[in-house]
């Protein structure tokens, strides 16, 4: 458990959580790249957490510190036991799902809906913050439906506040509830990056952590000078390795990244022990088709990732044969 100064250094770099994309087998890859940056789970709803298999949804590796678990949901007694369960299983933040617009979870009354009601943020908020120890944080959008006011990002943020939360992440895209797919959604809505900086000099005794199109460190720079924190969804997926310079970069790590043959080597292990446990190869290997991106062989890993995915049997010594060979020392870092 990291203490919350501790947590908040780390907020200084997040990845963002991904339906499909971060389970604990990506984490646990994510993490032997960057040692500094906060992880989220994908969004896990306070229904299925209360009603489900608590192991299965909410179990992780404690490698993967720092970690937060991320919920959608609206009704503030879910959301306590929600919270309360995070902070037994170990995680070192819960954050609340206000940004989401699918209509799977409009009709589920929560995600960037609640948007236009920030009380009943504000009181699911506060039933979590009662119920545990552990930090609580919103994600949220800039507002929802077409315009361009701020009036909904800060009466929610106002609210909030009040209820004692003190750290947002803010996609800078206004999310619409209507006619966009989730896809859409993440692409066609402007950004508006100036919203988000505007808010932290409104508010500059609240953690301001910046989400929304940012593909690079060097965007990250940028986007530091206006807030605390960035958070990188896609690109931490489709190009992990790019995090190896997180930790120099951003934190000021003295510490050198691991190069993609130990983090491969290290990934394959785990897998190993995760297979002997019962874990279909296809959930493992799957997060590994970024690692060697913009790489020569790229294409042909890719590939050879998704044919030994279908296959039980699968030796890892294969896997390794098949990986992209690095020309040069550089490509191997």
């Amino acid at each position: 458990m990291h203490t919350r100064s501790g947590l908040n250094d780390s907020r200084r770099f997040c990845v963002a959580p991904m339906m499909e994309c971060t389970d604990r087998h990506d984490r646990f890859l994510l993490r032997l790249i960057t040692r500094r940056a906060l992880l989220y789970t994908e969004m896990v709803t306070s229904n299925a957490i209360c009603n489900g298999d608590r192991e299965h949804l909410l179990g992780f590796d404690p490698f993967e510190h720092p970690v937060a678990l991320q919920v959608g949901g609206s009704d503030p007694r879910r959301m306590a036991e929600c919270a309360r369960l995070a902070e037994s299983f170990g995680y070192d933040e819960i954050n609340m799902n206000v940004g989401c617009p699918s209509d799977r979870v409009q009709s589920g009354k929560f995600g960037a809906c609640l948007m236009a009601e920030p009380e009943l943020v504000a009181d699911c908020v506060d039933a979590m913050r009662t119920s545990a120890n552990i930090p609580v944080t919103v994600k949220t959008r800039i507002g929802i439906n077409r315009g361009g006011s701020s009036d909904q990002l800060h009466a929610l943020v106002n609210a909030v506040a009040t209820a004692g939360c003190d750290t947002f992440i803010v996609h800078a895209r206004r999310a619409w509830l209507n006619g966009l797919s989730p896809k859409q959604n993440r692409e066609i809505p402007p950004l508006n990056y100036e919203m988000v900086y505007e808010l932290k000099r409104s508010r500059p005794e609240l953690t301001v952590v910046i989400n929304g199109g940012i593909k690079s460190l060097d965007d990250a720079v940028t986007h530091l000078k206006y807030t605390d924190g960035v958070m990188v969804g896609r690109e931490a997926y489709s190009n992990p390795y790019f995090l190896s310079q997180v930790d120099s970069r951003l934190f000021g790590s003295q510490e050198p990244p691991r190069a993609r043959e130990e983090v491969l080597e290290e990934y394959l292990r785990y897998s190993d022990r995760q297979m002997k446990e019962g874990c279909r190869p296809g959930l493992l290997f799957r997060h590994l088709t970024g690692l060697y991106q913009g790489l020569p062989g790229a294409r042909q890993w890719r590939r050879s990732l998704s044919e030994f995915g279908r296959c039980s049997d699968t030796g890892l010594e294969s896997l390794r044969q098949a990986r992209p060979r690095p020309r040069s020392e550089a490509e191997m870092i």
